[in-house]
């Protein structure tokens, strides 16, 4: 016997759960958005991403900053004597004609008179930056807030990539131990395969971002490994709520035959749906303002390598939440034998139904005693424990009318 659809919640309620409006439906959560019955369609799209991802990173590789491979660092203020803005083409043709080759990156960084100049390059020989510093004092005549001028303006450091690479294999370390623990306590929480589909989830997070960054070029710098690593609490924030509501959903599930595993899986993602959505642009709204802050506002390259590299993974982990981990647990779930049995079971009284509606039976009590059955699976969360003002207000309302049911008024009866 086939296994019954995975795309409504209910039988019979998929032509309701379909009508209203897109937001109708989505503010309610009755299960009209098939997203595990269209899991194949999701597998293909995320599947195909992260190749792309992969065969990036293993080919293209990705556009390591300063602090990964070693350099020189210059800086020098961003006006001149004539209180004019130096621009940063100004010092990328001051300084390629002086080195002899193009800087590995230029920057404008703060605003007003206290704006710089932040030019990194590979490393130099103290010949070449002792000729960098003349040609960008002399050409550009850089002048400090306070009014200095001249080549002590212009100062240089030597970076060392060991720094960047002891940051690596700390944040390395730090992913691993992650993963461990929280696999332990989704596994303890929940159960072992809501586990491995959350990790799966985190996977395609970590896979995608960095993905990203390697495929459009941007420079990876301590503050986005810093980045990578704070979005990895969100991307799971959001797949433990739907989780928990799958949990909810499927409590006592293998003595009914209402809804399969994917069913109530899927209903109880359209339940979360709102939330999800909600929750996301909460958290990425402060994400784009120091985005915004960080680039148009600052120019601070720290705050733009860590804003973007938390929109990119927060994005993706959104994504995953919703069309990945769910579809992966009940794959996995649909494998144990119960489940698969149960689903049949769901299938074959759906076609009798189906049969007794054809002969025009009604068959209203066995419905009502399997939604009865399931409320009564459904009940292991306690209830909330009325207040004394709720009791109070519960007994007024319920008190008769008249004199007799109330307090003495202290009238006298005639």
């Amino acid at each position: 016997m086939s296994t019954p659809s995975t795309g409504s919640s209910t039988p019979g309620s998929t032509s309701t759960a379909q009508r209203g409006s897109f937001f109708d439906r989505l503010y309610t959560g009755n299960g009209a958005f098939d997203i595990v019955g269209h899991r194949k369609r999701w597998y293909a799209i995320f599947g195909g991403l992260m190749l792309i991802c992969l065969i990036s990173m293993v080919f293209r590789g990705f556009n390591l900053g300063i602090d990964f491979e070693g350099g020189t660092r210059l800086s020098m203020p961003a006006q001149n004597e004539a209180g004019q803005v130096i621009t940063v083409e100004q010092v990328e043709d001051v300084f390629s004609r002086a080195a002899g080759r193009d800087a590995s990156s230029v920057q404008s960084v703060g605003t007003g008179a206290s704006a710089t100049m932040q030019i990194k390059a590979e490393t130099l020989t103290n010949d070449e930056v002792g000729r960098v510093k003349a040609a960008l004092a002399n050409d550009l005549k850089p002048k400090s807030a306070t009014g200095g001028t001249g080549v002590g303006q212009v100062s240089d450091s030597a970076v060392s990539g060991t720094w960047g690479g002891e940051i690596s294999r700390q944040a390395l370390i730090a992913l691993g131990v992650f993963i461990v623990l929280v696999a332990i306590f989704l596994a303890l929480y929940f159960e072992k395969w809501m586990a491995v589909a959350a990790l799966g989830a985190l996977v395609h997070d970590i896979v995608v971002t960095a993905g990203v960054y390697s495929l459009i070029g941007l420079e990876v710098t301590p503050a986005t490994v810093i980045g990578l690593l704070t979005i990895l609490g969100f991307s799971l924030y959001d797949t433990v709520v739907v989780f928990d509501k799958v949990k909810e959903n499927t409590r006592g599930l293998l003595g009914l035959t209402r809804r399969s595993y994917p069913e109530a899986a899927n209903l109880a993602l359209n339940q979360t749906l709102m939330r999800s959505i909600n929750t996301s642009l909460i958290a990425l709204l402060p994400v784009i303002g120091l985005l915004i802050v960080g680039v148009w506002v600052l120019g601070v390259g720290t705050l733009e390598d860590l804003a973007l590299v938390q929109l990119t993974g927060m994005l993706a982990g959104v994504l995953s939440s919703i069309f990945l981990a769910t579809p992966i647990l009940v794959d996995l779930k649909m494998r144990e034998p119960q489940f698969a049995q149960q689903a049949r079971k769901v299938q074959a009284r759906r076609e009798l139904q189906a049969k007794r509606a054809a002969a025009g039976v009604t068959d209203g009590e066995d419905e009502a005693e399997e939604t009865g059955r399931e409320k009564a699976m459904a009940g292991g969360v306690p209830g909330r424990t009325p207040k004394a003002s709720d009791a109070r207000r519960v007994a007024a309302n319920t008190r008769p009318s008249g004199k007799s049911g109330g307090r003495p008024s202290g009238k006298k009866r005639r």
